[in-house]
């Protein structure tokens, strides 16, 4: 299993782990509620798990810019 992480606005890939020993617990996924669940993980069919966050680069875009929070994708 790999737990690949992405941002949600520009698609960049920020970092992935793999590895079956890694459970959602020490992932922190427990701490989420069930929509944040749906809005944030994708489970790949193969087994694979898509986390969607924002990376450095769109966060700041955001915070410089708070009318972009509003755009799906505001890089685009």
């Amino acid at each position: 299993m790999a737990v690949n992480y992405i941002c949600r606005h520009c698609r960049t890939s920020i970092g992935s782990l793999s590895g079956s020993n890694i459970t959602e617990h020490q992932l922190g996924f427990h701490f989420l509620t069930p929509e944040e669940r749906s809005d944030i993980i994708a489970y790949d069919p193969n087994g694979d798990v898509t986390v969607k966050v924002v990376c450095d680069y769109c966060r700041e875009a955001i915070d410089a810019n708070p009318e972009l929070h509003l755009v799906a994708n505001p890089l685009q």
